[in-house]
């Protein structure tokens, strides 16, 4: 099994926890490569949901250079879903499934196509 097949392996795991019932695995490895080598750093790889300076890379990098959406308010809104849905106490986040969460919850799945 290669490196990036476990990862998926683990993502889809933390996503089915969170209650996504159907995993969408081309999406998950679309996203999880869109990610590059970081996902691999055990650092990287997870999300500091509760860091500001983290929030603040994911609406630039993901929310308004990817997915191409400015509305802060909708940002807020899919990340605290996105951390409702893995648990706030979840200290371990992975970031291709939480990527994964608010892709779908915005509809822009078509952005990894």
């Amino acid at each position: 099994m290669s490196k990036l097949d476990e990862v998926l392996e683990k993502c889809t795991a933390q996503l089915e926890k969170s209650g996504v019932k159907t995993v969408d695995a081309t999406l998950l490895k679309a996203i999880a490569k869109s990610l590059g080598p970081s996902i691999y750093n055990k650092d990287s790889f997870l999300v500091a949901a509760k860091d500001k300076d983290e929030v603040a890379r994911i609406k630039k990098n993901l929310f308004e250079k990817k997915l191409g959406i400015t509305d802060e308010a909708k940002q807020d809104k899919a990340i605290a879903d996105a951390i409702e849905a893995i648990g706030s106490r979840t200290s371990n986040k992975m970031r291709p499934a939480f990527y994964y969460l608010i892709v779908k919850a915005t509809r822009k799945s078509g952005a990894y196509a």
